[in-house]
């Protein structure tokens, strides 16, 4: 066998491979072997087919097989014990290789390989990026410490109605003198939350009233032919409501008003943790330094997004060898799919640039993602999908359990690596660069990343 690489260009490698028949002849004649001792074919015994027929049926497919193994042995085998540093995958170069046949005992094959250009990708205290920071406000504050007053609050049965209560009772269908409509629509236990009446005449009828009282109501105007809003009152299919206009008699039997608690020690220990904070102060104070650390990761996200077009400037327009880089693209799109636009060709050239220049910051700095820090990541992002709902002291083995889950799909624990790849690497940069640091507002945070999308759509 005879291997052999020479540069076409800065970035463009050609592999030549030159097999002769010694390099995969024993291995075809072995398995030809194999294939006879297992040949079932009419007009002979098992195992005695003659061997000039087991080679016209197989010979050409095992050759072919063998070849293929041979070639993918090494071709990856030379590119990795040289460092050649290879972008996408080895393509034959067609070419080249016209005319060759099977039926040839020597064998030249000729492949394509895009190579990474040269860069340096560099960044220091010489170098300054802004890091902004949201400030975390009394307003953010009070809201966040009344969310957790509503999710210790408790639910209390009272006598008079008030704005937000829910009330239940009895709902019967009226004729149009008041009476009682004979076999009409009557449901035990109706509940109705009149705040989410669409029609404020109808809203206002619940003012003040009490248990016991009887108000007539008609549900059609107060949800204004909602079929959906009056399927669920009456107790139908939504099909069944079409139509139905009366008023309807409501004896309110039951008031239920939903009470915030008491910002208390039970508060202070479910949120925190026991005995954490004793105080209502310190638990605000704690409250505010929950929401500027949940802000982090999105502060760090925009951070490496800075750092990314920051260093994509630095570093310049990079060579890439684009023919064959949009034939590998070709190559692995599935039939049927169209054809790389230019646009897209160029996007993705500008992935690839910054892939480039992230790998080479993580192995300059010698990032390394081990089993920990995806187990890290994933109990992260389970105690972020929880705060979201504001469940902020969640026990180490529910957290744990849920991590376990995330980590038994494959393309989950590709994305747990790269965010704690990401997330280290912009640990080491925060260090390594003059930070400008600038506070601002949440609405102020979020604009940052509208710009971009406006400035494209100028153009």
């Amino acid at each position: 066998m005879n291997v052999k690489f020479e540069n076409v260009s800065k970035v463009q490698g050609l592999l030549t491979i030159g097999l002769v028949k010694a390099d995969y002849q024993e291995k075809v004649e072995k398995t030809l072997k194999e294939y006879k001792k297992k040949a079932n074919m009419p007009g002979f015994r098992p195992g005695m087919v003659p061997m000039p027929l087991i080679q016209k049926m197989y010979g050409k497919s095992v050759k072919a097989d063998e070849i293929n193994r041979i070639l993918q042995e090494t071709v990856y085998g030379y590119l990795k014990d040289n460092k050649i540093d290879m972008l996408g995958e080895p393509l034959p170069n067609e070419e080249k290789q016209a005319g060759m046949s099977l039926d040839d005992d020597d064998q030249t094959f000729y492949f394509d390989i895009a190579l990474a250009p040269q860069f340096d990708a560099s960044i220091g205290k010489d170098d300054s990026v802004t890091y902004y920071e949201i400030k975390v406000t009394d307003e953010m504050v009070d809201s966040q410490v009344k969310a957790y007053a509503q999710q210790n609050g408790r639910y209390e049965q009272v006598d008079a109605y008030q704005e937000n209560d829910m009330v239940k009772g009895k709902l019967v269908e009226l004729e149009i003198d008041g009476s009682a409509k004979e076999n009409g629509i009557a449901v035990e236990g109706a509940s109705i939350m009149p705040v989410y009446m669409k029609d404020d005449s109808q809203k206002a009828l619940f003012a003040g009233a009490k248990k016991g009282d009887v108000l007539v109501i008609n549900p059609d105007r107060a949800y204004q032919s909602n079929d959906v809003e009056l399927a669920s009152l009456f107790n139908m299919k939504k099909e069944q409501v079409a139509g139905i206009t009366s008023d309807f008699s409501f004896e309110i039997q039951d008031i239920t008003r939903f009470v915030e608690s008491e910002l208390n020690q039970e508060v202070f220990d479910r949120v925190l943790g026991k005995d954490v904070v004793t105080t209502e102060s310190d638990f605000r104070a704690k409250v505010g330094e929950q929401l500027a650390q949940s802000f982090v990761p999105d502060c760090d996200y925009k951070f490496m997004l800075d750092v990314r077009a920051f260093l994509m400037e630095k570093v310049g327009k990079l060579e890439y060898a684009d023919d064959l880089l949009k034939r590998i693209m070709q190559a692995n799109r599935k039939e049927g799919e169209q054809e790389i636009s230019d646009e897209e060709f160029s996007r993705s050239l500008d992935e690839l640039t910054w892939h480039l220049i992230q790998q080479q910051l993580v192995e300059k700095n010698g990032i390394k993602v081990e089993d920990d820090d995806v187990k890290a990541m994933a109990r992260e992002a389970t105690r972020a999908q929880f705060a979201q709902y504001g469940m902020m002291n969640i026990p180490d083995e529910l957290l744990d359990n849920y991590a376990k889950d995330m980590l038994k799909k494959r393309e989950t624990v590709d994305g747990l690596v790269n965010r704690a790849v990401e997330s280290k690497l912009s640990a080491v940069l925060k260090q390594q660069v003059k930070l400008k640091k600038k506070k601002v507002t949440v609405d102020e945070f979020n604009k940052l990343f509208e710009a971009p999308a406006a400035k494209k759509s100028k153009k």
